[in-house]
């Protein structure tokens, strides 16, 4: 377990927001981003809240956000730290509706940020929680969907198809090879007509340009650093998202 892991049920939920969402720009710089992609007002979509610094810095340009956080505690913590403009609902995106099994770390918490339908190695206990398509939440006027699920991104996209379909969002996806292969995801958005970039330095790339495969396996020791270590340490990159757009759009365009 990381530090940051083993501090969070003793820090109050107020404290851990701020903390959280002063540290996590460094942690994933995208975040620091947004400007770049994310249009003011309409509805913004987290899915995979964890302690909220996406849909707290979502709140701030939205006119609404809904965000998507399977795990119980987590879920009331987001409730508990966020504005009244932001709806939580404590379920798993997925592509059917009903119930699932999230799997967690060993400790049952999930304050690592892991947990996931897809199990692995770092997992061993289970919760049944609901689930839902996000399609069938019929969202309107949606500017941007981030995705981090450790693993069931594609079967979130297909709950979401509609969705991305009529709204056309900006999507902002957690991939790592290590995890799912990236070739289905990819194949999918291209499909819908979206060019993925990412952001290993100041600049946007082209994902077409960067062989994040490549990346991930020559900094996956990286990746095993908690929140604390690769924030102190940003020149520690390892890049795990990727920003889709409309073919022919361009992130700060």
């Amino acid at each position: 377990m990381t530090l940051a892991a083993r501090l969070a049920p003793h820090v109050p939920p107020r404290v851990l927001a701020t903390a959280t969402d002063l540290l996590y720009p460094r942690f994933e710089p995208e975040l620091g981003r947004l400007d770049d992609f994310c249009t003011r007002g309409g509805t913004a979509v987290d899915i995979g809240g964890w302690f909220g610094p996406w849909t707290r810095r979502m709140a701030e340009r939205a006119d609404r956000v809904v965000t998507v956080e399977p795990v119980p505690h987590l879920a009331r913590r987001l409730r508990a730290t966020t504005p009244p403009h932001v709806e939580v609902l404590q379920a798993a995106a997925t592509d059917h509706a009903g119930t699932a099994t999230l799997w967690l770390p060993p400790d049952g918490r999930g304050d690592r940020g892991v947990s996931s339908l897809v199990r692995r190695d770092v997992h061993e206990t289970t919760v049944d929680v609901p689930c839902l398509r996000l399609d069938e939440l019929a969202l309107r006027d949606v500017s941007l969907v981030k995705i981090d699920v450790d693993g069931s991104e594609l079967a979130v996209l297909r709950g979401a198809e509609e969705t991305v379909v009529r709204e056309r969002p900006a999507l902002f996806i957690e991939l790592e090879a290590r995890i799912q292969p990236l070739e289905p995801v990819l194949d999918l958005l291209d499909a819908h007509g979206y060019t993925g970039w990412v952001l290993p330095a100041q600049d946007w790339l082209p994902l077409a340009d960067f062989d994040l495969t490549a990346h991930q396996a020559r900094t996956s020791h990286v990746a095993e650093d908690g929140l604390l270590r690769r924030t102190l340490a940003p020149h520690r990159r390892y890049v795990n998202s990727v920003l889709f757009l409309p073919r022919g759009r361009r992130p700060g365009a």
